[in-house]
């Protein structure tokens, strides 16, 4: 485990897990962490130079103020030039998808495929916007266990055991530190008119039971990027899949990276 201070002074915790393969970023869900990500380390790593980061304002790494995922795909940005990596591969799942592709919009030369899973390039609803806002004001100021459970649900589906994750939730995400996460989530802005911008691979991986976007919206980003390969959905898929159903995915992922 590593920590680096980027962009104007931001602290970003990232682990390096070696080999001498080509460069893979690893961006994990929203309250989520690099330990996300064990499943495809394990598959991967002889094969692959992996890098999982702690996105701001998630597991080690700190947020001290407002942001937004352009600032994280930054700082993502800025952690491979710490390691001096000019280009890499880019995986991320749902919000690690909101990164990455920011990732390929900011910096198309550097990023040389890239993998979205249970992810969206739209804006949430207004409707839905608020809603979570709603549930971050009362996570704030009534801490998570009236909320953790739907949450976990969302995120993990009913067959996954999220306890250890749940544990961590109520330990790192307190007061106002959940709020800020749950209103940048909210309030991110779309990408849907700019996804014919980004030239890169792209795998775009979706659970069937994925309770926060439906598969349309992997539809929609398949149909917007000129280099998509076909969609992939994953039968009863939740929407961490690269968790829960790590090996229904991970063979598509290898087979992706491999390719490009």
């Amino acid at each position: 485990m590593a920590t680096v201070t980027v962009n104007g002074g931001q602290q970003v915790h990232y682990v390096d897990h070696g080999g001498d393969g080509p460069a893979v970023v690893l961006l994990h869900s929203f309250l989520m962490d690099v330990d996300m990500w064990l499943p495809q380390v394990e598959a991967f790593r002889g094969d692959h130079r992996l890098i999982a980061i702690d996105e701001r304002g998630h597991g080690e790494t700190p947020a001290d103020g407002p942001f937004d995922y352009w600032d994280v795909a930054r700082d993502a940005l800025a952690v491979l030039d710490h390691l001096g990596f000019d280009r890499a591969a880019v995986i991320g799942t749902s919000q690690g998808g909101f990164v990455g592709l920011r990732m390929a919009l900011l910096a198309p030369e550097r990023v040389t495929a890239l993998a979205v899973l249970g992810t969206s390039a739209a804006a949430e609803p207004d409707e839905v916007a608020a809603v979570y806002r709603q549930l971050g004001d009362v996570w704030a100021q009534d801490g998570p266990d009236g909320v953790i459970d739907g949450v976990a649900a969302i995120c993990f589906g009913d067959t996954f055991d999220a306890t250890a994750w749940k544990a961590k939730w109520r330990e790192h995400y307190q007061g106002e530190h959940a709020r800020l996460l749950i209103g940048v989530l909210a309030g991110r802005d779309s990408l849907v008119d700019r996804l014919g911008e980004i030239q890169t691979p792209v795998l775009v991986l979706h659970g069937t039971a994925d309770r926060a976007y439906p598969v349309e919206k992997a539809e929609e980003l398949v149909a917007g990027l000129p280099n998509a390969k076909p969609l992939v959905t994953i039968a009863d898929g939740a929407h961490f899949l690269s968790l829960t159903h790590a090996a229904d995915v991970n063979p598509h992922l290898k087979g992706f990276l491999a390719a490009h």
